[in-house]
């Protein structure tokens, strides 16, 4: 390609509404342009990026058997319906209506319709396994779109659909796409980390995700240095920090704390560890009679360590919260503890609650907590003495770093990382929920095992911005690039002996299957290395003519701090080496 042919529009600055690096990057890289709220067009440089994602997430997923269709993007009402998806997505699904006043649904995802697929042609045990995938625009309504198009509302992903017949068989389909997937992302060349997850409201009760590492991203992830162990921290198990309960040493004493609401207010004010403080958190379910109606409200009372933090994922996990939860209103909170938030504990109520203690709670002796009183405290508290032992005693918290790893190999580290693909073990969830059977064996019908597998195409380019790039600008791996190499030559429209020497190079790199691009514009050099390196184009020669009477060119890396020199003789050769490398 030459860039006098091609599309390229730079921008010195980025938009004001551009707020991380990979959206300012992506920007002034001229890799997307904004039409609207969470919508960008993708211009040609960026979309040469997509093409060779799609490439290899193609390959390796037909490499793993996987069979590639496409479902429409506007679906019909009736099949989210059977799934009761249709009211459970919220607002973040996208409804519209046909001409004829019928409902359609712009798809987020696509259990439904390859579910339908499947209970349609999917009729034997002998047609299985079969995965079937697509790579498809996704819409999803969200409430803020931000940081371009990692939170964008239109977007490109990859989802596929394992069909088996048995447990056993469904359990092999998703080690085969989580081997594909981790075969997926060392071609993309970036670092990432695969970690058991929760599965969330897709369902089901396997799961993995693929984070890209990068300090801007959103989730944290927990792993241990030590050994194997990697979990999304709303997964990943906190062990109790204390091997059994100590006997009680001091008498329950109320303390004033006046202004004081907070765990770590108080412990400085008590000068004592925020270790023996404990947090409370109230929460409230609610049962329903057949017409929505609330005929029941439950308060719960969850207490975790004062230097420690509630984990909702884990808490929406006990029972009786399994079926949902909410934050008690201040009115039930003064009604079962007798005082406004910050003050709140479990010894002294009005009314009964359901009492939740952490692990690591349920083993504290002579610890504080709020007295129900503005301005006072309990230093002193002790199970069984001082208050029944807690209802349920469960793991409701997140870890932190220097915690024991569940594994027992080690401790823990946290690292921050972008989501970008999902695997999930789905079981009989949709297929039964929309009656998709095959017949088995013995001539009866049977329910699909299902599994479920997301990457999320567009978002891998800003993940990898996110990852790698310098004040410069972007700097790509290789295989996602959208050029491999730039070719630079200083005066190629008016010195004959650099066209000819740059032309040269071109055919003969080309030739080699090396994605090219020669600079043909003209430009001066500082304004000609700027756009590439903003750009990120791994590979740059330079040919001067000053350089050529000497017999030399020049090769930089994106990476490089400085520049190679190489003879011209040896120049293809040297540099298809370096592509190669």
């Amino acid at each position: 390609m030459r860039a006098r042919q091609f599309f390229i529009t730079t921008l010195k600055e980025a938009p004001a509404d551009a707020e991380i690096v990979s959206h300012k990057l992506m920007m002034r890289a001229g890799l997307i342009r904004k039409l609207s709220a969470g919508i960008y067009n993708y211009m040609p440089m960026g979309l040469r990026v997509i093409r060779k994602v799609e490439n290899i997430i193609r390959e390796e997923m037909n490499r793993a058997g996987a069979v590639e269709l496409v479902m429409p993007l506007v679906q019909p009402a009736e099949l989210w319906q059977e799934t009761g998806r249709w009211d459970k997505m919220g607002p973040e699904m996208l409804r519209l209506k046909d001409r004829h006043e019928r409902d359609f649904a712009m798809q987020p995802t696509s259990e439904e319709v390859v579910t339908d697929i499947a209970r349609q042609e999917l009729k034997s045990y002998r047609a299985l396994p079969k995965n079937l995938y697509q790579i498809q625009t996704k819409f999803r309504d969200e409430r803020r779109p931000r940081f371009g198009i990692m939170r964008g509302r239109e977007f490109l992903m990859k989802d596929a659909y394992s069909f088996d017949r048995d447990v056993e068989a469904a359990g092999k389909s998703y080690e085969n796409m989580y081997a594909a997937y981790r075969k997926i992302f060392d071609r993309l060349g970036l670092t990432y980390r695969a970690v058991a997850a929760d599965t969330g409201a897709i369902g089901g009760d396997r799961s993995h995700e693929f984070q890209v590492i990068a300090e801007t991203g959103e989730d944290a992830i927990v792993y241990c240095p030590q050994s194997d162990y990697a979990a999304n921290i709303e997964l990943a198990e906190a062990l109790p920090l204390l091997a059994e309960r100590a006997a009680p040493t001091q008498a329950l004493n109320k303390v004033p704390t006046p202004g004081k609401s907070t765990c770590a207010d108080v412990a400085a004010l008590l000068g004592t560890s925020l270790a023996n403080t404990v947090k409370s958190l109230v929460l409230a379910t609610d049962e329903v009679d057949e017409t929505g109606a609330i005929v029941k409200s439950t308060v719960w009372l969850l207490l975790v360590r004062g230097d420690h933090d509630l984990n909702e994922v884990k808490a929406g996990k006990v029972e009786g919260l399994k079926d949902g939860f909410r934050f008690a209103t201040e009115a039930e909170i003064v009604e079962h503890f007798g005082c406004k938030p910050g003050y709140l504990g479990p010894v002294g109520l009005k009314k009964p609650v359901k009492i939740v203690a952490d692990r690591t709670v349920a083993l504290m002796s002579d610890f504080i907590t709020g007295a129900n009183e503005v301005d006072f405290h309990i230093a002193g508290v002790n199970w069984s003495r001082d208050l029944p032992e807690p209802d349920v005693v469960a793991d409701i918290r997140n870890v932190v770093e220097g915690d024991a790893s569940p594994d027992g190999k080690g401790t823990l580290a946290i690292q921050r990382g972008i989501e970008v693909g999902h695997v999930f073990y789905l079981g009989t969830k949709y297929s039964k929920a929309m009656n998709a059977t095959f017949l088995d064996e013995d001539g009866k019908p049977k329910h699909f095992e299902m599994g479920c597998y997301g990457i999320g195409v567009t978002r891998i380019l800003g993940a990898a911005i996110e990852q790698n790039h310098d004040a410069r600008g972007i700097i790509w791996p290789d295989s996602i690039a959208p050029f491999t190499v730039a070719i630079c030559p200083i005066g190629y429209d008016r010195a004959e002996d650099v066209k000819v020497a740059a032309d040269a190079l071109y055919a003969e790199l080309t030739a080699a299957g090396i994605d090219v691009i020669l600079d043909d514009r003209g430009e001066r050099p500082g304004a000609m290395f700027a756009d590439w390196e903003l750009i990120g184009v791994p590979h740059r020669v330079v040919l001067s003519d000053r350089g050529l009477k000497e017999g030399q060119a020049e090769y930089q890396g994106r990476r490089d701090a400085e520049a190679t020199k190489v003879a011209v003789t040896e120049l293809a050769a040297f540099v298809k080496a370096r592509v190669g490398s």
